[in-house]
């Protein structure tokens, strides 16, 4: 019984830890002329060459953002073997007092496989092709506090809300222009194509949990919904053929036989970036702002669950151990406790599927930049940048202020060290843009992690990333 607390937060936090995926262009390159992929920061950015990518090379960007970590969650044991935060050799408030009010995981990659850049129609004109993901996590503290708490007394309620787990992968063909309205004065817009390979967003809205001696109910509201494309099969118990003990059980979505035959594209949208710049407001001083990816994308061949309004009665997992000092923890290893507890898991959480091949619109997260450089009077070559970004994502939201110092010591080379604090920490980030004649290679950071796991995850706050790419200047 009392081991049930703890099935249901590793199986959630291995959900967090597959989360990291990668992002749009480096902000850290949001100063530097040279930096060829500045419009897809702001599309009002006119590039001082054309371009043509290398397939595949031209903008990898990877990037993961939390505001908790491997530490927050793995411990050292005097022996320095690592246990879980559940371990009774770790205290309560040590534990809790780590943990925020919404505990996210989120990330992002983007990778161009085509793009050029060009001077014509009077400005700077863009096309790409890219692949892009989103995904994330969202565990709310209540949740940790049911987890690491469990049962006091003779009976125990916890009560929390907004439990979200959500996925997506599409692929983006963009075209952009960006024109000079005055000399000071620059305007710009993109449009991108999206279709859409896949999508799954499932969440619960509100959960209680009361713990008592002989049994744990939890009374749940949510929904899930899974699209990709028609080769996507998402069976009910029924449908499988599954002997049940109860009729409830026959439109519960059988987990274990979910099927993918096919590719096909699942989703079509639309989005729009747009962008303008201020050159000279004052001598030396330049302001812009952009607005991206305002746009939805519609998903056909939705599967919807939906939790039955019922309450779930449990009574108890069977050999988990945790801790080095529980019996049969050798046997327990933490990678086979977490695949038992991902098939447990599975069993707590009944949704009934109520459509099996419908439609689902979604809006696309959003980012606003306001930025503000100004170039050195005693030294032209370097400027001072600051760039606020606000990305509207519900739960996954964020906010960050980076200040950049941007230095460009020749023609064909630049680069910039700057820090940020944000919703996940403090970061601090770099890039190194060389762009002599021919082309242009960068390499940066916006969140630099100088210390990993054997996993390659961040020790602290999981932020890191990744940018790098190779293009073919002319002009």
């Amino acid at each position: 019984m009392k081991n049930l607390h703890k099935s249901l937060v590793i199986a959630a936090l291995l959900g967090a830890a597959q989360c990291v995926q990668a992002q749009e262009a480096s902000r850290s390159g949001y100063f530097m002329d040279g930096y060829s992929f500045r419009h897809e920061l702001n599309p009002a950015f006119a590039n001082d060459h054309n371009y043509i990518s290398i397939p595949a090379l031209g903008s990898v960007n990877a990037s993961l953002n939390g505001n908790v970590g491997v530490n927050t969650f793995l411990y050292k044991l005097p022996s320095g073997q690592l246990t879980t935060f559940m371990s009774p050799t770790v205290g309560n408030d040590e534990f809790l007092s780590s943990i925020k009010d919404n505990n996210k995981v989120s990330g992002n990659v983007k990778l161009t496989l085509l793009s050029a850049g060009f001077r014509a129609f009077g400005g700077f004109n863009t096309i790409s092709l890219s692949a892009r993901t989103d995904v994330g996590v969202n565990l709310p503290r209540g949740l940790f506090e049911f987890m690491k708490l469990g049962q006091q007394g003779e009976s125990s309620t916890y009560s929390f809300s907004d439990l979200r787990l959500k996925a997506s992968a599409m692929g983006e063909i963009a075209l952009g222009h960006s024109h000079a309205i005055t000399d000071q004065i620059e305007v710009g817009a993109k449009i991108k194509f999206l279709l859409g390979a896949g999508n799954v967003n499932a969440r619960i809205d509100h959960m209680d949990v009361t713990l008592s001696d002989e049994k744990w109910i939890v009374d749940a509201t949510g929904t899930i919904d899974m699209a990709a494309g028609s080769g996507l099969k998402v069976p009910t118990n029924r449908e499988s053929g599954k002997d049940l003990d109860r009729p409830a059980e026959a439109n519960q979505i059988d987990w274990n036989g979910i099927d993918y035959d096919k590719f096909s594209m699942s989703g079509f949208g639309l989005g729009f970036d747009l962008g303008a710049v201020y050159k000279n407001v004052i001598p030396g001083l330049t302001v812009s702002a952009s607005l991206l990816d305002l746009g939805f994308v519609k998903w056909s061949h939705n599967v919807k669950g939906q939790t039955p309004g019922t309450s779930w009665v449990f009574d108890g997992f069977n050999n988990v151990a945790l801790d080095s000092s529980q019996p049969g923890y050798e046997e327990n290893k933490l990678h086979t406790q977490i695949d038992n507890m991902w098939d447990d898991l599975k069993e707590c959480v009944n949704f009934n599927r109520v459509e099996a091949d419908g439609g689902n619109t979604q809006a696309l997260a959003a980012t606003l930049h306001l930025a503000a450089e100004y170039e050195m009077p005693f030294y032209n070559k370097l400027t001072a940048g600051f760039l606020f970004t606000q990305r509207f994502n519900g739960p996954f939201s964020w906010t960050e202020g980076r200040l950049s110092a941007n230095v460009k010591p020749v023609k064909w080379f630049d680069c910039n060290l700057n820090v940020a604090q944000s919703s996940f920490g403090t970061s601090m980030g770099w890039m190194l843009n060389f762009h002599p004649r021919g082309f242009n290679f960068f390499i940066g950071s916006d969140h630099q992690f100088f210390k990993i796991t054997p996993q390659f995850l961040p020790v602290g706050n999981a932020n890191m990333n990744l940018t790098v790419g190779f293009n073919v200047t002319f002009g």
